[in-house]
Parts: structure tokens; C-alpha cells; sequence
């Protein structure tokens, strides 16, 4: 029923005293003040109050106190009186909504509103102290009728100074004064329900009945709690919608006051689609208004209490659908506007073996409004329409807390290894932004986030979304903690990774397991082709996949362009093919069973782990070689050289020519050249040793036959002197002066001072010695070779 009046077009309003519980107790200020963070705020149609839950987990009381004394918002009393108590778990505190009409609150021309509240809190001990809380509020005008959905109860509140009576107010106050004394019998209240006959009752029967009504200096407020005798459901579009039409009339003089007090309100408790909350809600109909000549206002939606314009509701991603029957609204769980809270989820198997635990997102939303023809204000999401009928405006408030089921946020792994760096690189996403990452175990091998970054080990956190995270972790091949296995196809390299994530602020650890492998297929070191030449030795081999896995060597030094001009081989390096050509004498050659007719020359080359540097397959050629003239000084300390002597003394018989010492003979001659082969601590060899370098000379020596009147005579007096020396850095050959035996590292560098061919030898240059002395496969004559110090005796004279 809309305001309606008898008696020719007089229309007088009038409110009857709240007849509530007497609940008042007395209250006295606690000695001792706990320290308990709270939060006072005016949203636009009550006071918010939340007090944070102490270190006890008690949840905190609250007294509502005015001048007559302190009343306990218990569960009923809050519904009768216009309080909601609600706790929040996910952040751990109480809230207190008080609605503007709420019993005890000082109200001055329903424009400022005055508060005050005792909360009660207990400590670990079981210790119970308490604070007081004020505040006071001062609100715009409010709507003639406002229409209020809270959780616990129903509240509709009208204004009484409607300008068609002059006298309204004065007469209101009268008629309220007169209810409050003897003539309490003149009041009535008219309970309708649809399909049933009303039911009249005095005031204090009502409000044994659970009816509540109350005057205000401008305003009669109206509130009962949900599933009253009295009240109706109706289904609107799949929607349920409680509805009690309550009216307030009473006899003075010749006239009869009567006053509208209806109240309609969904009941829908929201719909989570696993992206949206969504609540529905009847627009306005009847009997919140009566005929067709309402013209809707607006239609807003906004989050704790405030309704924002249509560009914020796009912006914030709040979604307000109107149709005939219903107004639906939702709010996406990613708009920020929620409360969410992680927890972990245990989950076992059958049979019982423990799964990974995962965190689990519970958003709640608190208060959901939605105004059609009316306003709804919540103190989480607002949704508000406004409606006119008549010039009359009505609002209509509703609040509704809202969560979400459990929505599993489970974390996902993605392997973002590339074989050509050698390096795993794993991908954990979908952690949200109150987690973190707090420690590592690879292969077994816990590591704390931090000590991870001091062992060089990279782990990233890097933006998913607006509220999401992902961590990154690389950890190389060749890391300590990798399994490495050599199979028939290549390389296996493996990794487990556990990752332990906690939630803040409670700490609560879960954790997330990945297994990432590589498999380096056919990854074996590269083998050469080689062939022999009459210049020297060719190798060849087809590029591969994995070909940088590998260095190639030569000895120590590492093939290069660069190398292969210094030392004169031909490198060809294409998109397919790898071809190197090695000349006989060049520096990296073997010479082995040499003759005057031919000797062996071999040549390796070498494939080495590109990280760790270990030598993991060799390619040698060996190939038999026509002896011209050559001098090779081994790292064994033999010393070889092949020459025609006859170039200098044509007439010379290779037969009779020695060394220093006249008892090494050559091993092997022709009729014009010689071999002789002897280790450098015999036959007479002389050594030199500077800073860097030792050098090992001998002779060879052609005596001449003379004939006299008697006899032949062979003179002791040399017609022929080839000085021949091998040079090794000290480096490479400090054993020599231990246990007297030759060892190096390298071949030696052969010199002599006659054309004679000469295999250069593997050596870096050296800083005392001049280049053309020692580098080239054919000695020339040289500058006289720098020497510190005097030459030494025989190294054979020492010998063991």
C-alpha cells in the first residue's frame, strides 16, 4: 500500500515509541587500554566499525552506549536495534554495521548521527578489557522512502514532513506524544500478507512478534528480521524476494492517520560462475510502489558502501544488467575490490600417498548493493538505482556479503630449456601476489632463495597480471647438482626441482614439483675424415647439431682462424663442411720410425668439452712420408736429424762421420747422407739454460783420410762440423734437474746451421730468442743464438 489518507485530501502522518527489550547494563571504563587496531568509517547509510581479532582469537564484543547506559549487541538485540555483527576471517577482524537509525545513536534532523560503542577484547590470559569508540556523522539528505536490505534485517524509514500539511510535524510529535502516554490504545499496526486476511495489533504486540517501529525527528523507521509470520515470498525470474507490507495508522479527533511501512527484499545469496560473483534482485513493483507512473533515475553500483558513476562501474569492471523482472550485477574476482585470502589444500590419493599441496584462493566480497527505483549501498559491492513515483523518490539498500567456494590456484611449471645454451630454464607461474618463493631443492638439494643468488644461480620474479607472479630458475647442464647420463642416443641431463612457496602473513608453507630433462641427441664428439697427402695431412668433417657442445684443439691451443694463418694450415669453414689442410713440418706433427728412405709423420686433432675443457675424442692420422732432410727434437729427449753431407764436402764418405763423442756413429747412411738419433744426455751433448729456455747442442763431424809414404792416416781434426741444437723452454723441462731424466711437455725446437729440412715443433715465442732462429721447417743460417752463462760438460758424464 503506497501513502494513502482519508478524510477529503488531508494526509497527516504519525510514529509510535520504539518498544524494545530493556538490555541497558552499566558501564564503567576499563583501567586498562588494549591496544587493538580499529578502523571507524561513515559510509552513505551507516557507520562501519572494524576492530582487528587479538593475538587470542577471541573475537571482540561491542556494548552500544548512550546516555542511559551500555547495551550488549548480542544477536538479537543487533537485529531489533540496527546492528550487524560480522566476522571476517580471511582478515581477521570484526566488522560493526550500525544503521543511521540504529537505537542508541544521537540523531539531530536525521542529518548528523552520533556513535559510541565499548569493545570488549580479551588477551591470551583471558584478561577482558575494553576502549570506547565515537564518531560521529553527518550525511546528505536522505530519500523520502529508503528501503534498507541488511543481512540480519529489513528497515524501511519514511519522512514525515511532506509539505502537504503544514501542521504535519507539530501534529506528528502530538499524536507521538500522546502514544507514549495512556492513549497507546489508539495505535495500530496492520499486518497484510497476500492471500490472507491482516491481522491488527497494538504496537507492543508487534514488537513481541519481532516488529519493530521507531520515531526520528523527521522520519518513522519500520525493521524486522527475515522470515517474519507476516511475510511473503515472492518468485521474481528465478529470484526469491521477502516481502512484509506493514501499516501504521491511529485515531485523533475526527481524523485517522495511516503510514506505508513496506519492506521487499531478495534473497538471493550470490552465484560464483569462477570468474564473477553475480546477485540478483527484483526491480521495484508493487507493493513498493503502485501504478505504472515510475520513471527509474539511475542505476549505480560501487564496493563498501559507495556508489560510484557509470565510467568508475566500467573502470573497476563492474557489470549492472537491468531487464523486466530482474536487476542482476556482478563483479569480476579479479576487479581488487574483494578480500582474498590463500590457504593450503592437502589432497591424498587412493591408496593414501600424499599429493603435492596447492594453494587455494577464497575471495570474499563484503556487502553487495543493487538500487532499482530504489539505491543499494553495501560495504563491499554497491549497486543503486534510483525510481520516481509521483515526485516521491525511493531507495532501496541492500548489503550482502559474498565469498567464493575455494578456487584452487594450483601452480604450473613450463620447461623453457634451449639445448644451445646448456642451461634448464624453468617456469613457475600462477602464484599469487601474497606468496613468495622462499627456498629451492634441486635434485635433493635444499637451497634458500638467498644462498641460491650467492651460488650464481638465477631465479627472477617477473608480473603474470594484475595480481600474479611467476618465478624463473636457470641452472646449467653442467651444474654440480644436474644427473648427467651418457646413453646410447647422447647426453642425458636431469633435474628435479622442488619449490617450497609461503603465504603470507601466516607463513603457511606448500610446495610445487617439477622434473625437466635434456636429451643432447646424438651428441657424441665430432670424429674427422682424414686422408694422407704427399704435402701433408687433410681432415674433414660435416657440421652437426650440436657441434658447439665442443672446441677443436690442437694440443692446448684451440682452432681458430687466427691459428690456422699463424701456423700455415688451410682452414675452410662453410655452412656445411669443416676442412683443415696440414703441410708436412708444420707446427703439431709427430715424426716417428724415421729412415734414411721415409719415417711416419701423425697429426691429431682434438675434441674438447666446450665448458669443462676435457678432452673427449681424439682424431689422429698417421702417414708414411718420403725422408728428404729434417731435424726433430722429441718430448722424450731424443734428438733425430737426417743430412746429406755431401752438399758442402761432395767427396765426403757419410760413413766416417761422428758425433761430439767419436763413439756415436751414425745409425744409418747412403752414399751421401747420414742419421744419427741419440738422446740429449749422451754423445758428447752440450746444454745451455737462460731464464726461459734450455738449449742442447751437438755436432756432427766428418774426419778426413789422408794417405802417406807408410799409411793411411785418419786425422782427429774435423774437415765438416754441422752444429745442430734443440731448444726447450725451462718450463716444460724442470724435471731434468730432479731425478736427471728428460721429460717435456712439448717437442723441441730444432736449429742447425746448414740447409737441412727442420720439423717446427709446437712452442710459443719466446722473448730471448730471435723468430727465424727458431720457427721454419728448413734451418737457415741463423744469428749467432743469445747465450747467458758457459756451456756445461757432457750431460753423459752425470749419467746414472
Amino acid at each position: 500500500m503506497a501513502f494513502g489518507f482519508f478524510s477529503g485530501e488531508l494526509l497527516l502522518l504519525c510514529a509510535v515509541a520504539c518498544a524494545l527489550r530493556d538490555s541497558k547494563n552499566t558501564w564503567q571504563q576499563s583501567s586498562r587500554l588494549p591496544q587493538v587496531p580499529t578502523e571507524v568509517e561513515c559510509k552513505a547509510h551507516s557507520l562501519f566499525l572494524s576492530v582487528d581479532i587479538p593475538a587470542s582469537g577471541r573475537e571482540p564484543r561491542f556494548e552500544a552506549i548512550d546516555a542511559t547506559g551500555a547495551y550488549p549487541v548480542t544477536e538479537s538485540y543487533g537485529a531489533q536495534c540496527g546492528y550487524t555483527y560480522s566476522v571476517q576471517p580471511m582478515l581477521g577482524r570484526v566488522d560493526l554495521r550500525a544503521s543511521y537509525f540504529s537505537c542508541h545513536t544521537g540523531n539531530q534532523n536525521d542529518e548528523v548521527f552520533t556513535f559510541m560503542f565499548g569493545v570488549f577484547v580479551m588477551d591470551e590470559s583471558g584478561k577482558e578489557s575494553f576502549f570506547n569508540v565515537s564518531k560521529t556523522c553527518s550525511v546528505p539528505p536522505l530519500s523520502p522512502r529508503v528501503v534498507t536490505c541488511e543481512e540480519n534485517y529489513m528497515e524501511v524509514s519514511v519522512r514525515t514532513d511532506l509539505p502537504t500539511a503544514g501542521s504535519i510535524k507539530e501534529d506528528f510529535s502530538a499524536a507521538l506524544a500522546v502514544a507514549q502516554s495512556s492513549a497507546v490504545e489508539a495505535w495500530q499496526v496492520m499486518l497484510q500478507q497476500e492471500g490472507q486476511q491482516s491481522e491488527v495489533m497494538s504496537i507492543e504486540d508487534a514488537a513481541t512478534l519481532g516488529y519493530f517501529i521507531m520515531v526520528t525527528p523527521g522520519r518513522l523507521v519500520f525493521r524486522t528480521t527475515f522470515g517474519q509470520r507476516h511475510a511473503s515470498v515472492k518468485m521474481v525470474d528465478g529470484g526469491a524476494a521477502e516481502v512484509i507490507q506493514a501499516t501504521v495508522f491511529f485515531r485523533r479527533n475526527w481524523m485517522v492517520v495511516m503510514v506505508d511501512l513496506v519492506a521487499a527484499c531478495s534473497l538471493d545469496k550470490g552465484s560464483f560462475d569462477g570468474y564473477r560473483l553475480h546477485w540478483r534482485t527484483p526491480p521495484v513493483r508493487t507493493p513498493l510502489v503502485v501504478g505504472p507512473s515510475l520513471r527509474r533515475e539511475y542505476i549505480g553500483m560501487g564496493v563498501d558502501g559507495e556508489v560510484v558513476d557509470e565510467r568508475a562501474v566500467k573502470d573497476r569492471g563492474y557489470y549492472v544488467t537491468v531487464g523486466e523482472e530482474t536487476v542482476g550485477s556482478s563483479i569480476s574476482s579479479a576487479a581488487g575490490s574483494g578480500i582474498r585470502k590463500h590457504n593450503v589444500v592437502r589432497q591424498m590419493a587412493t591408496p593414501p600417498v600424499p599429493r603435492p599441496p596447492f594453494s587455494v584462493n577464497r575471495e570474499s566480497v563484503r556487502g553487495y548493493t543493487v538500487t532499482v527505483g530504489k539505491e543499494t549501498v553495501g560495504s563491499s559491492i554497491s549497486a543503486a538505482e534510483r525510481g520516481i513515483q509521483k515526485g516521491v523518490v525511493t531507495k532501496h539498500d541492500v548489503v550482502r556479503q559474498m565469498a567464493t567456494p575455494p578456487v584452487p590456484r594450483p601452480p604450473f611449471s613450463v620447461n623453457q630449456t634451449t639445448l644451445e645454451e646448456r642451461v634448464f630454464q624453468v617456469f613457475l607461474g600462477n602464484i599469487p601476489s601474497d606468496v613468495e618463493l622462499v627456498s629451492v631443492e634441486l635434485n635433493g638439494q635444499e637451497i634458500s632463495v638467498s644462498t641460491a643468488a650467492q651460488m650464481g644461480y638465477s631465479i627472477t620474479r617477473v608480473s603474470e597480471g594484475k595480481d600474479t607472479f611467476a618465478y624463473i630458475i636457470r641452472v646449467p647442464f653442467d651444474d654440480q647438482f644436474v644427473v648427467k647420463q651418457y646413453t646410447s642416443a647422447g647426453f642425458e641431463y636431469s633435474l628435479e626441482i622442488k619449490w617450497t612457496l609461503n603465504i603470507r602473513p601466516q607463513m603457511e608453507a606448500y610446495y610445487h614439483y617439477s622434473s625437466v630433462s635434456a636429451l643432447i641427441v646424438d651428441a657424441l664428439p665430432p670424429v674427422f675424415d682424414s686422408m694422407c697427402t704427399d704435402s701433408g695431412i687433410s681432415f674433414m668433417k660435416d657440421h652437426q647439431q650440436y657441434d658447439y657442445l665442443w672446441d677443436i684443439a690442437i694440443g692446448s691451443y684451440t682452432l681458430t682462424p687466427q691459428l690456422a694463418s699463424e701456423r700455415g694450415y688451410i682452414l675452410t669453414n662453410d655452412s656445411t663442411t669443416l676442412k683443415l689442410a696440414v703441410p708436412l713440418f708444420t707446427i703439431g706433427y709427430v715424426y716417428e720410425d724415421i729412415t734414411l728412405q721415409q719415417f711416419y709423420g701423425t697429426f691429431e686433432l682434438l675434441a674438447r668439452n666446450a665448458k669443462t675443457l676435457e678432452i673427449e675424442q681424439s682424431s689422429a692420422k698417421r702417414c708414411l712420408f718420403q725422408t728428404t732432410e729434417l731435424l726433430v727434437c722429441s718430448t722424450e729427449g731424443v734428438m733425430s736429424v737426417v743430412a746429406d753431407i755431401t752438399k758442402v764436402v761432395p767427396s765426403a764418405d757419410p760413413a766416417r762421420t761422428t758425433l761430439l763423442d767419436i763413439n756415436c756413429r751414425p745409425q744409418e747412411t747412403d752414399e751421401t747422407t747420414v742419421l744419427f738419433s741419440f738422446g740429449l744426455n749422451t754423445c758428447g751433448t752440450r746444454f745451455q739454460i737462460d731464464q726461459q729456455y734450455v738449449t742442447y747442442e751437438n755436432e756432427i763431424i766428418f774426419h778426413e783420410m789422408y794417405s802417406t809414404d807408410s799409411r793411411p792416416v785418419i786425422t782427429r781434426d774435423a774437415a765438416y762440423r754441422m752444429t745442430m741444437r734443440c731448444i726447450y723452454p725451462v718450463r716444460d723441462t724442470e724435471s731434468l734437474f730432479v731425478d736427471r731424466k728428460f721429460r717435456a711437455e712439448t717437442p723441441g725446437i730444432g736449429q742447425i746451421k746448414d740447409p737441412v729440412k727442420v720439423p717446427p715443433q709446437m712452442l710459443k715465442p719466446m722473448q730471448t730468442v730471435t723468430k727465424p732462429s727458431f720457427w721454419g721447417s728448413v734451418a737457415r743460417k741463423p744469428a749467432e743464438h743469445a747465450r747467458v752463462g758457459q756451456w756445461s760438460a757432457p750431460l753423459d758424464k752425470y749419467a746414472q
